[in-house]
């Protein structure tokens, strides 16, 4: 039978569960995926712990992004046929051996791309390049910063800026993880011994960069919208500053949620900044995401993209997969295998 792993009720990882159902036949529209890999982000974490909107109400089985074959199709589905490699990328759902999709979230991937890569890239890949490219309008010429430098996201826009050849990135991430930031071409700055503002306002004469990634939000963001220069754009697209490393205690969450900073437009306005809030679950223009997928793929199958993954958990190892990243310990993505 297939199996899915469930949120029974926000909370710690311990109250995720993995549950054997009955798999239905695709309707019309739909298309039925048989899983191989399932991408975990940290917005699935965010979900689990009940600060993270929208989600399904408990209990309800998360994921954003898996990729597999294709085991049936829904009448009217003419772009797929049984037993193609595809990535399905369903807004919610992902994380189970056999997933139901709505037939315009699923594309084929060609035969040159492998199954963890497909499962890797949606939501991180397509992430960065929506802020960088669609967004940003991002050239050569640009400065970047991108913070959480190690990450699923923080990785994919370094290769993503390498490909587009700017030279001047910085990005934020512990010791540990600055071999993979130079790699890419970036600057690495330690989050736990630097000021990151000080940092780029040394580097650039005190201008500040063009583009910001923040996933961290908070006062976190605020300090982000001061690394920015006149002109420049900061993207708000996560807030791991709710869900921190280490022991986590709920009313402490709780309360930060509550407490969270709040941006003043008419600063933002004499300061002549922007500041996106991005979320590609919620992104209604289909188009725009198929026409950025396909630039992606087309960059791994070219080679100018290499998805990094962190790990692999079987899904029955769900918790230690949470675990994993809460303590901040992956270095690009996780993925579950089904």
């Amino acid at each position: 039978m297939p199996k899915r792993l469930v949120f029974t009720k926000a909370g710690a990882p311990e109250t995720m569960r993995v549950d054997a159902f009955e798999a239905s036949a695709p309707g019309p529209g739909e298309v039925a995926v048989d899983v191989a890999y399932a991408g975990i982000n940290f917005a699935d974490l965010l979900q689990r712990l009940g600060l993270y909107n929208p989600r399904p109400p408990y209990p309800f089985t998360p994921g954003y992004e898996a990729s597999g074959t294709v085991a049936a199709l829904g009448d009217g589905v003419k772009h797929l046929s049984v037993g193609d490699r595809v990535i399905a990328v369903p807004g919610t759902g992902a994380h189970t051996s056999r997933l139901m999709c709505a037939a315009d979230r699923v594309i084929r991937i060609p035969e040159g791309m492998g199954l963890e890569a497909a499962a890797a890239m949606p939501v991180t890949y397509l992430t960065a390049h929506h802020m960088l490219h669609h967004l940003g309008h991002l050239s050569s010429e640009d400065s970047v910063l991108i913070h959480g430098g190690g990450g699923g996201v923080g990785t994919a826009a370094l290769q993503l800026c390498r490909w587009a050849g700017v030279e001047r990135v910085w990005a934020t991430a512990s010791a540990g993880k600055a071999d993979i930031i130079r790699s890419f071409g970036g600057t690495p700055i330690d989050r736990h011994t630097e000021d990151f503002v000080d940092v780029i306002r040394k580097a650039t004469d005190g201008s500040g960069v063009d583009h910001v990634l923040d996933p961290i939000g908070g006062d976190h963001l605020v300090r982000s919208l001061s690394a920015c220069r006149e002109g420049g754009k900061v993207y708000t697209f996560g807030m791991s500053t709710f869900a921190p490393t280490g022991k986590r205690r709920p009313i402490r969450t709780a309360l930060a949620w509550l407490r969270r900073t709040e941006i003043d437009p008419l600063r933002l306005m004499t300061r002549n900044r922007a500041l996106f809030g991005v979320h590609m679950g919620t992104w209604s223009r289909q188009d725009v995401i198929l026409e950025q997928m396909g630039r992606l793929i087309q960059g791994v199958v070219e080679g100018h993209l290499d998805p990094v993954i962190d790990s692999v958990f079987p899904l029955e190892e769900a918790v230690a997969a949470h675990h994993h990243m809460h303590n901040g310990k992956n270095v690009g993505k996780v993925l579950l295998s089904m």
